[in-house]
């Protein structure tokens, strides 16, 4: 199986990188039929769970990390369709320089893997970088975590991390905002996606429940749906309008060379 490890990272609490997470693997399962596991490695403060109703789970990736039970022990399936390694919400001391070593075997298993990280510069993050085969690097649009952003980018470069690209989250469309062009490029990485700042998603959060499950015809689950089809290479489906518009575009250019 040619699977895929995606490590989720950013450098500021916040931005929604937990939530990321959670929304691409629904998305991944349901729209497009893939074997999805998402991973909690945040170990200092693991969330993961709590964001798809898993309250006090008895395994956890902590546990698995200190030799306590085998990883296969730890991974649940949820009623949507994902598996999930959990962590241990009063986090103890945990040798995370082995991710690595237990998520490797497991890409037999899943065509995709998506890791949770750290929202801190450290061995949690560092773990992530190691274990994963690209970064996806969580922003949004304004100068403080763009520079936490930048920040994040160059230590990848430092650990020969490929990168992705960038998602940006909870954009408003404002002009204070800092547009994904200007991200782009003061960056030097991609900007994959830009997901609209919606009630909908806090929502979601408060019932445990990802927003592209809950709310699936909303415009913030639409821009998962196409991430998800960008990272499986999958061409993005056109609306009804883009197609009519690419008809009358046909037909003019049509005209245009008879004439």
């Amino acid at each position: 199986m040619n699977s895929k490890v995606y490590g989720i990272i950013a450098l500021k609490g916040g931005v929604g990188k937990t939530t990321v997470v959670e929304n691409l693997g629904a998305t991944l399962v349901r729209d497009f039929q893939k074997k999805v596991l998402i991973v909690d490695a945040n170990f200092s403060t693991p969330h993961l769970g709590l964001h798809v109703g898993m309250i006090n789970p008895t395994h956890t990736l902590h546990s698995v990390l200190n030799g306590e039970y085998p990883i296969y022990e730890a991974i649940y399936q949820h009623d949507l369709g994902f598996h999930i390694i959990p962590g241990k919400l009063s986090s103890p001391p945990t040798n995370v320089r082995i991710l690595k070593e237990k998520i490797d075997p497991l890409r037999g298993i899943y065509d995709i893997i998506l890791i949770d990280s750290s929202p801190s510069l450290d061995k949690e993050m560092l773990a992530t970088m190691l274990a994963a085969d690209e970064l996806l690097v969580v922003s949004s649009p304004d100068y403080p975590t763009l520079s936490s952003t930048i920040h994040a980018v160059n230590i990848a470069k430092s650990e020969n991390a490929p990168i992705k690209g960038i998602i940006l989250n909870k954009v408003r469309n404002k002009r204070f905002e800092i547009s994904s062009r200007d991200i782009a490029k003061a960056s030097e990485v991609k900007v994959l996606a830009s997901l609209p700042e919606n009630i909908k998603v806090l929502s979601s959060l408060s019932v445990m429940t990802p927003v592209v499950v809950k709310y699936p015809s909303q415009d913030v689950s639409k821009i998962y749906r196409d991430l998800a089809s960008s990272l499986l290479n999958i061409p993005k489906k056109k609306s009804r309008f883009s197609k009519i518009k690419d008809r009358l575009m046909d037909k003019e250019k049509g005209v245009e060379e008879e004439g």
